[in-house]
């Protein structure tokens, strides 16, 4: 249980507030907040949130030491920054999940003009508007399914379906670049390592 005390006496030196964390493996949390002013408590219980977790001292060393395996991404997207340059976004996951999924948990844009629920099949792989382009990292990826290669029959040998590309294994380690939206690409870059 940690607990979290919060004094502002400048504002309002009678009242304290603290929350106390309790959680489990299961990283969910239940937090009840108390208020606390000179003569009264209030307290209330907030229901369970996610906890996002930060630890302190020594303990850090050794959990980085013992970093479950994930797959980092960089994502570059098909517009320039005002400045010239790609914006790229990054990325960590675990493997074993389609890059859709990652992108759309990411929040990174997977549908450009096609995001709306009518115009994309929603990861079935019968549209053909999560075209991405691998960039590096072609060897963390499956191979192209029978839809993919139907789909992409005319385009590069390094664009695939996002809804049809597994990334990994869940003990998978590496580094995947990706383009985004590739046929809306208004600049040319190159990656260099």
């Amino acid at each position: 249980m940690g607990i979290l005390n919060l004094n502002s006496s400048s504002i309002l030196p009678s009242l304290s507030i603290s929350s106390n964390f309790n959680y489990n493996t299961s990283i969910e949390c239940q937090r009840i907040t108390t208020f606390q002013t000179s003569n009264k408590r209030l307290s209330f219980s907030r229901g369970k949130i996610r906890a996002v977790g930060s630890i302190t001292g020594v303990e850090s060393e050794a959990v980085s030491s013992e970093e479950p395996p994930s797959i980092d991404f960089a994502f570059v997207s098909s517009v320039l920054l005002p400045d010239g340059t790609p914006d790229i976004h990054t990325r960590s996951a675990c493997g074993g999940q389609k890059l859709r999924d990652i992108m759309l948990d990411s929040n990174i844009e997977l549908y450009g003009p096609y995001a709306r629920p009518l115009l994309n099949c929603g990861g079935g792989g019968t549209c053909g508007t999560c075209i991405v382009e691998v960039i590096e990292g072609k060897e963390l990826l499956s191979l192209r399914t029978d839809k993919e290669k139907a789909i992409l029959k005319k385009k590069p040998k390094t664009w695939r379906l996002a809804c049809q590309t597994t990334v990994g294994k869940q003990d998978s380690r590496g580094q995947v670049v990706i383009q985004q939206l590739p046929e809306w690409k208004a600049h040319q870059w190159s990656y260099g390592k």
